[in-house]
């Protein structure tokens, strides 16, 4: 989990950056103009910063090199932008710019950019599910598939203690068997509403509706990475 600071002047662009790094397990603070980013800048000393190039009190240039000239540039930045030219971008790398996003931004390339930020600011690899508990949630859906109860070797919660017989009625089967599904991905995504809807290929409104009705706890996947 991070910190980043998301600074944009358009409410809509703060809300869903915000809604997104959130499912990611991240904590968001935002600012809406470069007066409010300084603040949140010295309050909060973010891991990674996500800056709108176009605002109207300072430009995300001009705060980018204030940061640079006294010695404030100590996080990685992203600049984002929907009208920049080739040559802004090319000089907010060299002031010291990691990445630069162009509006509007997609999901793919906000992910990676981010990961790629933290990781260079960790100085160390993204973390990734244990080995053991992806592979004990393998063994319970090759329970499931074939019909045998396999006991498992780590405490994965209640599917742990299921049986994923073949003789129960198709409805309850169904349901052990789409909790155990749902759960294999949300330990794998590390907990991400967003990159289990992208893989289950379900919107996230109903992924959400899908794991509250099976049951599922929403916080063993961050737990577990």
């Amino acid at each position: 989990m991070a910190n980043i600071l998301v600074v944009d002047d358009e409410l809509g662009i703060r809300d869903l950056l915000s809604e997104i790094l959130n499912d990611e397990g991240h904590q968001i603070e935002l600012a809406e103009n470069a007066a409010q980013a300084r603040a949140a800048r010295s309050r909060s000393r973010p891991d990674l910063v996500l800056l709108d190039i176009w605002m109207p009190d300072t430009d995300g240039v001009t705060l980018l090199k204030e940061w640079s000239s006294s010695g404030l540039l100590t996080m990685p930045v992203i600049m984002m932008s929907g009208h920049a030219t080739i040559d802004t971008a090319v000089e907010a790398t060299k002031i010291g710019a990691m990445a630069f996003l162009e509006k509007p931004i997609t999901l793919q390339k906000l992910l990676k950019a981010v990961e790629q930020g933290l990781t260079k600011s960790a100085g160390r690899k993204p973390a990734s599910p244990p080995a053991a508990l992806l592979h004990a949630v393998e063994l319970t859906l090759e329970a499931a598939m074939t019909g045998a109860a396999m006991p498992l070797p780590m405490d994965l919660g209640p599917q742990a203690t299921q049986s994923f017989l073949l003789e129960k009625p198709l409805r309850d089967a169904r349901d052990e068997f789409e909790k155990a599904y749902f759960e294999f991905h949300l330990a794998k995504e590390g907990g991400s509403m967003t990159r289990v809807a992208e893989k289950t290929g379900l919107e996230r409104t109903h992924l959400y509706r899908k794991l509250k009705q099976l049951g599922v706890d929403l916080t063993r996947g961050k737990r577990a990475a």
